[in-house]
């Protein structure tokens, strides 16, 4: 059991208890807020149960943070490519084929397992010893993603997700030339009313979903595409790309039978920049992840040819 002891300042005379705690430690509102419940902290050296209690200058708060609870999971040594990692955060490159997060269909094998792994300072989020997971790729997407290892981090990537004010940038391999070298895509996605596997552009509903496009590089009848995103919907890419006439090749789900033939390494989609505030630090940072060596090859292919 971690004692922290804390005094309540002029500035922070009037303040909710949760918010006091949250604002001079490093875990999350909703975490101070669940160790009030299990009476873990005392006012003035007397118990105190609600987050909405009122400090006032001079008081005296004690915080008991119990040990985090270990991870159901287990740690697999599954040779994660970590591009950054300090005691806040971890960017990972993650290979074709890996889920991100457990699921019944997935329960070993994934990012998190490895991650489990590779992070020998995790200090718990929301007091469970595992990677704080703030955004997501498909399994057969490849590139960066971003990973809390504290409430702290957490809070903060969070946020920025929120806020839209990370920036992630794509590269995407699609079938055809396309014509025009700087687009955007916007449209309505929802999920597709004849096969709920699916996301489709709708026309009335849906939510709102928007994509920045340039051309990179031509490769015969292929082109390669630098990608931002503007909003974050479910297979958003896959989706504006085909919906366009021009599919990632390797997609089987969105693709046509020419783009699904031309490569079969899963979908030509890479999370290849991401730019964001360091929880920590304060500052800008950007991280980029190499292309898997078998979507290098291909290219080098294309280019010879």
């Amino acid at each position: 059991m971690k004692k922290i002891f804390l005094e309540v300042s002029e500035e922070e005379d009037g303040d909710r208890i949760d918010v006091f705690l949250a604002n001079n430690t490093d875990m999350s509102r909703s975490r101070v807020q669940k160790l009030i419940k299990k009476k873990q902290v005392e006012l003035n050296e007397d118990l105190n149960e609600k987050s909405s209690t009122n400090v006032s200058v001079g008081d005296k708060v004690l915080l008991n943070v119990p040990k985090p609870e270990k991870y159901a999971l287990k740690a697999q040594d599954l040779g994660i490519d970590i591009i950054y990692q300090d005691h806040d955060i971890a960017v990972v490159n993650k290979p074709v084929g890996m889920v991100v997060h457990p699921s019944p269909g997935h329960k070993d094998g994934t990012l998190v397992n490895g991650l489990l792994y590779e992070c020998k300072d995790l200090s718990g989020i929301n007091g469970v010893l595992r990677p704080g997971i703030v955004h997501r790729i498909d399994k057969d997407t490849s590139g960066a993603i971003i990973v809390a290892k504290n409430d702290f981090a957490h809070v903060s990537l969070s946020a920025q997700f929120k806020q839209k004010t990370v920036n992630k940038t794509y590269l995407a391999l699609v079938y055809g030339l396309v014509k025009t070298k700087r687009g955007t895509v916007k449209t309505l996605i929802g999920r597709d009313p004849y096969n709920r596997l699916k996301m489709s552009v709708l026309d009335g509903k849906g939510k709102m979903a928007v994509t920045h496009y340039k051309v990179v590089q031509y490769y015969n009848n292929y082109t390669l595409l630098s990608i931002n995103l503007e909003t974050g919907r479910t297979h958003q890419i896959r989706v504006h790309l085909d919906h366009i006439g021009y599919p990632i090749i390797g997609d089987e789900t969105y693709g046509n039978k020419y783009s699904k033939k031309a490569f079969n390494g899963g979908q030509f989609l890479h999370a290849h920049c991401i730019e964001f505030y360091h929880p920590r630090k304060q500052r800008r940072v950007s991280y980029r992840a190499p292309l898997p060596k078998k979507r290098i090859e291909f290219l080098k292919q294309l280019k010879n040819n």
